[in-house]
């Protein structure tokens, strides 16, 4: 019989480590990879003992790979519904406070930049009839906003729902009493231009006063100035996903009339917006993102205004009975209904309610509110699904004989 050499060096030489192992099971005994075939296991399959190094086994270098260790999945972002719009954002923006801006919309403003970016935006006559924008903003930072204009009363109401940083260029006497009584947290937090100026600069393409702007990042900071940083209330709006495709209706149209400014919203099905024009059909595009403004939601409602009287009659300035209820139409997913606003106190929020009084659900998004006196004139016009078709068969494949140049049709 041959001598053969150490198990070691016949190892050395192979470039694997090797052992013989005998392992005793059941009084039987499965041999190792070099002791001829493998035994049975209880099952009745065949089991090779795999061969493992042992003490002054010689192993090259790289002749055997160790296991790769299993990646860490990388955590789920953990996502929540922004309480303005229901859009799912970072828990962290989320927290941030709301910050609500004075836009102005004389024809010399237009086009006005931060719209894209704003979760709500209201519309409300001010001087004689003449609107005048609130745009809100929270988890999105505008690039640019303006042109800044001041403050009215009920604006600071409908701001006052969320204690929001409250930024204008100064105001009526009725609102800027108000935001000295009541401007430290109590309804908003203060940011007047006329003392925040550092936060604000005027363009050189338009004349005074529809020139003054800002951006996201100098209100941010501007909120932080007047202490507007903790977390915003829940959310006072019900908000649901977008309605599916078959379910939306083509065409639709709104219209609400102020003195000085016609808004059109026009429904588009595919992306389940209101694409909105103004000055009686020009469109609306917002300047720092050179996209159409176009809501998910769009909310009318009938709101008793009169003359304000501050002194100054030759002003034209309005008040309105902002705390109550009064009539509501509610587009959303195409839709429009007839409905009610509420809002029992000057910090409590504004809801919808439909005609059975249950609340309404928005859909998830921007909403613009059109508030409108009890004679302006609103015109809505809801589109029609399309009749359901048919689904189209699946067609039977042709079959087809294989040569050598490839298929052909038989």
């Amino acid at each position: 019989m041959t001598n053969l050499p150490p198990i070691s060096r016949r190892v050395g030489v192979a470039g694997v480590a090797v052992t013989v192992l005998s392992v005793a099971l059941g009084g039987a005994f499965l041999q190792g990879a070099f002791g001829g075939a493998p035994a049975a296991s209880p099952s009745g399959s065949a089991v090779a003992a795999l061969p493992s190094p042992t003490a002054g086994d010689s192993i090259p270098p790289g002749s055997i790979s160790p296991a790769s260790p299993s990646p860490t999945p990388a955590p789920t972002p953990i996502l929540v519904a922004a309480p303005l719009d229901g859009v799912l954002v970072s828990p962290a923006a989320a927290r941030l406070h709301i910050i609500a801006v004075m836009i102005d919309d004389h024809s010399a403003a237009r086009p006005q930049s931060g719209f894209s970016d704003a979760s709500v935006v209201w519309q409300a006559p001010a001087e004689g009839g003449i609107p005048r924008y609130m745009l809100m903003f929270q988890e999105r930072t505008p690039k640019l906003v303006g042109p800044v204009r001041s403050a009215r009363y009920y604006y600071v109401a409908w701001a006052s729902e969320w204690r929001a940083a409250y930024v204008h260029s100064g105001g009526s006497p009725q609102a800027l009493q108000a935001l000295r009584d009541k401007g430290q947290g109590q309804f908003v937090y203060n940011a007047d231009e006329y003392r925040w100026g550092s936060s604000f600069w005027r363009v050189t393409n338009r004349f005074p006063p529809h020139n003054l702007y800002t951006d996201g990042k100098h209100l941010r900071a501007l909120a932080a100035k007047v202490k507007a940083t903790a977390p915003p209330a829940k959310a006072a709006w019900l908000f649901s996903p977008d309605a599916p495709l078959e379910q939306r209706p083509v065409g639709g149209r709104l219209q609400v009339s102020y003195l000085a400014n016609t808004i059109i919203y026009r429904y588009d099905r595919a992306t389940n917006t209101y694409r909105r024009f103004v000055a009686g059909g020009v469109r609306q595009v917002d300047p720092s993102t050179k996209k159409q403004v176009a809501p998910k939601n769009v909310v009318i409602m009938r709101m008793v205004f009169g003359s304000l009287n501050d002194g100054h009659p030759e002003k034209k300035r309005l008040e309105a009975k902002i705390v109550g209820t009064g009539t509501a139409w509610i587009a959303t997913n195409g839709r429009t209904i007839k409905g009610t606003w509420r809002k029992p106190s000057i910090t409590a929020p504004t809801r919808f309610y439909d005609a059975a009084g249950h609340a309404v659900h928005l859909t998830v998004g921007q909403t613009f509110v059109q508030v409108m006196m009890t004679t302006d004139v609103v015109k809505i016009q809801d589109g029609k699904v399309p009749a359901a078709s048919s689904p189209t068969p699946t067609p039977t494949p042709t079959p087809t004989a294989w040569v050598s140049r490839g298929p052909i049709a038989i």
